[in-house]
Parts: structure tokens; C-alpha cells; sequence
């Protein structure tokens, strides 16, 4: 199979972003009409108009902004292992401090520094546990950790986990007293044990949707935390129903501790990624973090 030359869809992908001819020829040390001529020439090939091009500015098209999406992690993948090998010659140093939620510290950042700071000992990690949507830049850390959708869009983002899903669980014990609910109403019913976090102010909503239709349960109850570790045990100790991630709630699931209600209702949906600002201003130390976490799997 013959490999085309990808440097039409990389010169593309850097106008787009910049939303300048003038300030991405420069970058790319071309004139703008030889990079003209380049956006042109892949407009032909492809059969479809890219750009909207106005004596003021540059923006994408429909079409365009599809292929960006496509191209654009893919060279930021690229440009992201080159910069892992060209550090290679340099041994990485110094502290990365990450924000992320308990979930994600736990379930991905704990079992990777594992593998990780052994093989690197000038290397520390400080991993603050934070609910709130930090910004990362004003509180002077490298990274956070959050859902994918979570993401800021000026963040370049890197996925380091699988999909996941909630369970709605409760023990044998409780709904021995309280019939299991069959639909997302009937939690309205039972004595939920909520979380409050600090970005909703208020208790935080349980997620629920089935065959296209979404409900957010805000279901009452005795007890409020804001931790994983007290709802689950509360869960444990017969004193509700709790709303938390599935990976936590399988072992005890097996062993017959929980009873998972709603099941149908808890779809999968976008794990967890690691954001920072501008990978100009990386350090090796975080580059090569940062290839450890990337999630490698389908």
C-alpha cells in the first residue's frame, strides 16, 4: 500500500488552529501563498471546501471541522512521542503536581505511579484530591485529572482510562425493608446516600439514562458525603442506596455484600482524561507521566 504525504493535512490542521494564513506560514517558515496554494491543492484532492476564508479571518468548514477533530490529536499524538524520545537524552527531573478526583487517584493515578516512580527516582508526583473544577494554571499545578466532557476545549486532553459506568447499589439487608426500585422514580422513595460537590454547590445529581431518554434524580436521604470511600461503606452498612462507580462496587457485587438495582438505566460514557495547558511548556517529567497514563486500549 502507498503512503500519501501527510504534510497538506498537518499545514491544515495548523490554520485551522491559528485561524491565520499569515501566523501559521510563519510558524511553518513558508509564504502564505505557497500555504495557500498547499490548503488549495488538499481541496481539490479531497473534493470538498475547508476553509471559509474572508479578508479578516479564517475559520473551518462543516467539512473542515470534521477532518480537524480526526487530524488534530493525531499529530498532537505524534508530536507528543517525539518530544518523549528527544527527552530521552535528558534525564527527567523534578515535581508534577496533579489535581484529580478521588475516583480517578484511586482507580488510574495510584496503580500507574507504581510502575512509574521506581524507574524515575529524581522524579516526585504530588496528586492533590479535589472535587471542584480547578483551574489548573491559577493553582500552579501540571495536570488534572476529570471526565472527558469536563475538559476545558483550550486544554489538550489525554485519555487515560476506559469507559465507565455508575451502579446504583444497595445491600441484601436494605431492601429486605424497602422493595428495589424499578425506575428512576422510585428512588424518590428511598434513603439515597448523596455526594456534594463543591462545582454544583448542591447535591449531586444522579445520571441516569435508557433508550435515549435522561433523568437526573436528586433523591433524598439521612446521609451527605463527599467522599467515595463513607458512601460505599454506608452502602455496606445497610443505610441506603448509593450511587457510585462500577470498577468500586464489583467486588462486593460477586461476593453477594451489594445488590445492584437499575442496571439498564446506567449506560457507559467517556472516562477519565489528563489535561494541561500547552504541551511547549510541559516538563520532561510530565511528558513521560503522561505516556505512562495514555489508555492504550480498544
Amino acid at each position: 500500500m502507498a503512503y500519501g504525504n501527510f504534510n497538506d493535512l498537518a499545514a491544515f490542521a495548523l490554520v485551522a488552529k491559528e485561524r491565520s494564513f499569515t501566523r501559521a506560514a510563519a510558524k511553518l517558515g513558508v509564504s502564505q501563498s505557497a500555504l495557500s496554494q498547499t490548503i488549495k491543492a488538499l481541496e481539490e484532492r479531497i473534493g470538498l471546501r475547508l476553509l471559509t476564508r474572508t479578508t479578516r479571518s479564517v475559520s473551518p468548514t462543516e467539512a473542515g471541522e470534521r477532518l480537524l477533530e480526526t487530524v488534530a490529536p493525531r499529530f498532537e499524538e505524534i508530536e507528543a512521542r517525539l518530544v518523549a524520545l528527544g527527552e530521552l537524552r535528558e534525564k527527567p527531573a523534578g515535581t508534577v503536581r496533579i489535581t484529580a478526583g478521588e475516583h480517578p487517584a484511586i482507580s488510574i493515578l495510584q496503580p500507574a505511579l507504581q510502575r512509574f516512580l521506581p524507574d524515575h527516582p529524581d522524579i516526585n508526583v504530588e496528586i492533590i484530591v479535589d472535587y471542584g473544577l480547578t483551574d489548573i494554571v491559577a493553582e500552579g499545578y501540571d495536570a488534572g485529572v476529570r471526565m472527558g466532557e469536563q475538559v476545558a476545549k483550550d486544554m489538550i486532553a489525554v485519555r487515560i482510562g476506559p469507559a465507565m459506568r455508575m451502579a446504583v447499589v444497595g445491600s441484601p439487608a436494605y431492601f429486605e425493608k424497602y422493595p428495589p426500585p424499578l425506575s428512576p422514580q422510585d428512588l424518590t422513595a428511598h434513603n439515597c446516600i448523596n455526594i456534594r460537590l463543591p462545582t454544583y454547590g448542591g447535591l449531586f445529581p444522579w445520571g441516569l439514562e435508557k433508550d435515549g431518554r435522561e433523568v437526573k434524580v436528586r433523591g433524598e436521604g439521612q446521609l451527605v458525603f463527599n467522599n467515595l470511600g463513607m458512601r460505599l461503606n454506608s452502602a455496606l452498612d445497610g443505610l441506603g442506596v448509593a450511587y457510585l462507580p462500577e470498577d468500586q462496587v464489583l467486588p462486593y457485587l460477586s461476593a453477594g455484600r451489594l445488590v445492584r438495582v437499575l442496571e439498564d438505566w446506567c449506560p457507559y460514557f467517556p472516562g477519565y482524561h489528563l489535561y494541561y495547558p500547552s504541551r511547549r511548556h510541559s516538563s520532561p517529567a510530565l511528558t513521560l507521566l503522561v505516556d505512562i497514563l495514555r489508555y492504550r486500549g480498544s
